[in-house]
């Protein structure tokens, strides 16, 4: 099923998963515009709550539409995705919320960082410019509560995952696995390169909002001191540290 106003390489397909879910796919690309597509659609369908709706699952290139069992034929809940498909705009512009997240890159903190250099030929400092000069857009949330799937990691910071996984990461370590780089927002297994933690909660199930980013927006990493780790961990504790939006250009 292709959106009318749709271009035809972001055609959609409208899938049944099991009885009570529409899979709404846009193709095997990981890319932004196609991501773009699927946070609209999500955005849409929430806008309209139809009754049977019983949640969306926003993926990189796909939606999944969960209905509430029994209050709606597949065939009708497909019908009125298509619709909101449909009247989609060809390009949607959305206001970018960027989420500042400090991040500590030497020491104990980076335990993989010498591989790194190792590994991509460079300096520890040009890795960190190259890993913190940029805004990485959030394209799905999964594996662990806050855990961000990040797409635009630099190709000059691309490395293999450890041949053997670490059986306990900190919570808080920034990592590098193949072409992705992301945060663990609890203590986990794990077989991503580790070059540097932040002391921010990214998961806090005491918090009005357990996981204050979400899929669609951007994560900015900003190089801190270890002293600025220490006072971090100290705010974040006494519950002083509250999650910080910023802006192109910004610097905090």
């Amino acid at each position: 099923m292709t959106g009318g106003a749709m271009n035809s390489d972001l055609a959609a397909q409208l899938l049944p998963v099991g009885d009570s879910a529409l899979l709404v796919g846009f193709g095997r690309l990981v890319d932004e515009a196609v991501n773009d597509r699927v946070r609209a659609l999500c955005d849409a369908v929430l806008a309209a709550a139809p009754a049977w709706l019983e949640d969306v699952v926003p993926a990189y290139a796909s939606l999944l539409v969960c209905l509430r069992p029994g209050s709606v034929s597949l065939a009708r809940a497909r019908e009125e995705i298509a619709a909101l498909l449909a009247a989609l705009p060809a390009q949607t512009a959305a206001e970018r919320r960027v989420w500042a997240i400090p991040v500590c890159y030497k020491g104990e903190f980076a335990p993989d960082m010498a591989d790194m250099e190792r590994l991509c030929g460079l300096a520890a400092a040009e890795i960190v410019r190259l890993h913190s000069g940029r805004d990485y857009k959030i394209y799905m949330l999964g594996f662990l509560p806050g855990f961000a799937y990040l797409g635009g990691l630099d190709e000059r910071l691309h490395a293999p995952r450890l041949e053997t996984p670490r059986v306990k990461i900190p919570a808080g370590s920034v990592g590098i696995g193949g072409a992705q780089t992301g945060v663990y927002p609890l203590d986990s297994p794990g077989g991503w390169r580790l070059i540097g933690q932040t002391p921010v909660s990214l998961y806090d199930p005491e918090r009005a909002e357990p996981i204050f980013y979400q899929a669609g927006d951007y994560v900015r990493f900003l190089p801190i001191t270890a002293g600025e780790f220490a006072a971090l961990t100290a705010d974040v504790a006494a519950g002083r540290w509250q999650p910080q939006l910023v802006k192109a250009g910004d610097t905090l």
